[in-house]
């Protein structure tokens, strides 16, 4: 349709006004935002880095480069890094005095944010929850995986099992890294390639290429978490999320109908019952063997 004089004067001038309110707003959010625009620079190496107390070898170029590379990811993979962020401060101290009471590095909760970014992912494998078990693995360290119950979305439950992991190896495999290594590549497989390729340290492997980055994406993520200032993440203390503390525990050592139910008669909802126990995965809990679980219910 052909627009006459009138008409195109008009589309002129909402074009015009709909670009002048655009740039007051810009400008107005950026002034109520002061300080909080990220200048996006490269990263300073210049500087000791280490996993567990495990010193990166920082004269070797291409470690160099490749940890260069992981920093570059996660200082500028913005909403994840907020989001860890957020959550380590629920998460963490959960996790940290288990790291302390298993004898393992507090390093290890880094892993925990490499693998889910704290959050209970289902992965394309199928691995689950905040440490990522497989069923398999799940099994072998005691994690309890049926149709009502999988213990692997049990903060607690998994990080005991993600220490044990890594504590056996630590002991096989001679240090912390390779047995990061080990968690993402397989134990079976870094074994095979470090005889294969006469290497000592994780360092010296040619692997696959997620593997090959796993290590260095740890350290990475405890450098921005550690440091987010230096990094300009500028997170306040309130928008932080808070450890859930305000609940009680009540035994169920019999079988539970419907999960529903049990939360009205507790005086709670199904949705905040599930919230605060995820490792609960159906609607009902069968319960042959009797055994006695905690269940979490808002106080």
């Amino acid at each position: 349709m052909e627009l006459t004089n009138t008409n195109r004067l008009l589309l002129f001038i909402n074009l015009f006004l709909a670009v002048l309110l655009s740039g007051i707003f810009f400008y107005s959010f950026k002034g109520s935002e002061k300080g909080s625009e990220q200048i996006i620079r490269s990263i300073n190496l210049d500087k000791d880095f280490d996993f567990c107390g495990e010193k990166l070898p920082m004269d070797n170029f291409d470690v160099r480069q490749r940890l260069d590379a992981e920093l570059v990811r996660n200082v500028y993979f913005h909403s994840q890094t907020i989001l860890a962020i957020k959550r380590a401060n629920a998460m963490f101290p959960v996790i940290e005095p288990i790291l302390k009471a298993e004898g393992v590095p507090d390093d290890l909760k880094y892993l925990a944010v490499a693998e889910s970014a704290l959050s209970n992912a289902v992965s394309p494998a199928g691995a689950r929850g905040i440490w990522q078990f497989m069923k398999a693995a799940a099994s072998e360290y005691n994690l309890e995986v049926n149709d009502d119950v999988d213990e692997r979305y049990h903060l607690e439950k998994a990080t005991r099992a993600a220490c044990a992991y890594m504590r056996q190896q630590k002991e096989r495999l001679g240090s912390w890294t390779l047995a990061a290594a080990a968690y993402n590549g397989g134990p079976g497989r870094i074994r095979q390639e470090m005889a294969s390729q006469r290497a000592q340290t994780f360092f010296d492997l040619n692997l696959a290429d997620e593997t090959m980055r796993y290590p260095f994406r740890i350290i990475a993520i405890k450098e921005v978490m550690t440091n987010p200032e230096l990094y300009e993440y500028q997170i306040k203390e309130d928008h932080l999320y808070d450890p859930v503390q305000d609940f009680k525990t009540v035994a169920v050592s019999g079988p539970v109908a419907s999960w529903g139910d049990f939360a009205v008669e507790h005086g709670t909802t199904y949705r905040m019952l599930k919230v605060l126990n995820p490792w609960l995965i159906s609607g009902k809990l069968v319960n042959k063997a009797g055994k006695t679980y905690q269940i979490r219910l808002p106080k």
